[in-house]
């Protein structure tokens, strides 16, 4: 399929390879889950103003905390943080990166399911995503869902930003927007999960699409390819400069690329017609993406066989 950048086709790629980088995020995310977890969920015990003073002044209250962390199962802090409300801001924050995550694959799911482009579709229910007036209409609901979840937990984490500038020993306001933010983060995160789940688990990849917009532009895909694989012989900026004009040629003549090329002296004296013909073949320019993918799955797989494990 097409690799695009600014919304231009730049560099083919596979649809596999787009996935492998959604899930690379995913796997990202589960990671900091697990440090979250030691760092963040912190048992709160601290008395009026956190000195533990009602419990005297031995270690006396420490040791209740400890016992109270331990049967809670919660880390022990090493001191008071009423005031220091870093762990809830990095777990709203923690809330908002997944959230991002799952909006750029719903931002890509609605611009590929565009008529235009149709090389995705949400799972098909009846009914679902219809208009009232347009009766041909597929909308994609679950990644509009997913994409006003994302923002909405953006705000929420800036809230959590927000509530750690408090005052003294005992705020006297600004951390209750964490009341506001922590259960709206949650519920907005397991709603985005779980419409990314339906909209996956589902989703209609349809492939004719795909390679019909790949060679939609006559080439111009592997402009880069053809600069790179004449490059050697006229060097690099010049090698730029020729394709430059070829693909400048192609696109005001409508023309494809690679009959272009065929007639410039200073490309077909380097390659014969079968040569230049490989270099403008777009499967031949995938690059490492395949490589990577199996990286991804390769980390996956190490991943479920380490919680069969536990």
């Amino acid at each position: 399929m097409a690799g695009r950048t600014h919304l231009q086709h730049a560099l083919p790629c596979t649809f596999g390879y787009k996935c492998a980088v959604y899930l690379s995020s995913i796997l990202r995310h589960r990671d900091r889950l697990r440090q979250i977890e030691r760092r963040c969920l912190l048992v709160q015990f601290g008395g009026a103003a956190g000195t533990l003073a009602s419990l005297g002044s031995d270690r006396t209250g420490i040791l209740v905390r400890a016992q109270l962390a331990k049967e809670l199962e919660l880390e022990d802090p090493m001191i008071t943080w009423h005031v220091a409300r870093d762990n809830i801001a990095e777990v709203l924050n923690f809330l908002a990166l997944i959230g991002g995550t799952l909006g750029k694959i719903a931002l890509d799911i609605i611009v590929m399911s565009s008529n235009e482009l149709d090389e995705v579709a949400e799972p098909f229910v009846p009914h679902r995503g219809a208009s009232s007036t347009m009766p041909q209409k597929r909308n994609p609901i679950s990644s509009e869902i997913i994409l006003a979840t994302s923002k909405l937990l953006r705000a929420n984490a800036s809230l959590g930003l927000d509530a750690m500038v408090v005052d003294f020993e005992r705020a006297s306001g600004p951390w209750h927007l964490e009341w506001v933010a922590i259960p709206e983060s949650f519920t907005y995160a397991v709603g985005a999960l779980y419409q990314t789940t339906f909209a996956l688990s589902g989703l209609c990849v349809k492939e004719e699409s795909m390679e019909k917009n790949l060679h939609s532009t006559r080439g111009l895909i592997v402009g880069e390819a053809v600069m790179m694989g004449l490059a050697p012989f006229v060097g690099r900026q010049r090698a730029h400069d020729v394709v430059y004009e070829a693909c400048k040629s192609a696109i005001e003549h409508d023309r494809v690329l690679l009959d272009v090329l065929k007639e410039n002296t200073e490309v077909s004296e380097h390659f014969n017609e079968a040569k230049l013909t490989q270099l403008c073949d777009p499967l031949s320019y995938l690059g490492s993406g395949q490589l990577m993918v199996d990286d991804v799955l390769k980390r996956v797989a190490e991943g479920k066989a380490g919680l069969k494990a536990m």
